[in-house]
């Protein structure tokens, strides 16, 4: 079990997920198997339900790897959701130029 920590539209997402793997597509991250809490009780945690019904039906979802803050092997699922960010959440890599010419 994985969880998948991201930044998407000024807000910290916290997913659990059974596969994450590098995609071919550079720059991305494939989580496959997005996996939330089956409860039985009446309470139910409103950032947890707005993320299944967001991630509802999907099979697999690419994210950008700049957009990742962290991926983390846990022993047991946790509670999905979505927080607001405050401050600098992710701080992104230098973009380098690339070029044609050789350097001397």
């Amino acid at each position: 079990m994985y969880r998948i920590i991201f930044f998407n539209n000024g807000k910290t997402y916290e997913i659990y997920a059974r596969k994450v793997n590098q995609l071919q597509l550079y720059g991305f991250i494939e989580v496959e198997q997005i996996v939330f809490n089956e409860r039985t009780s009446l309470v139910v945690d409103p950032s947890e339900e707005k993320l299944k019904t967001e991630f509802e039906g999907v099979l697999k979802t690419n994210i950008p790897m700049h957009s990742v803050i962290r991926i983390d092997e846990v022993e047991k699922q946790g509670t999905a959701k979505i927080a607001e960010a405050k401050g600098d959440v992710v701080t992104p890599f230098r973009a380098v130029p690339m070029t044609d010419k050789p350097k001397t």
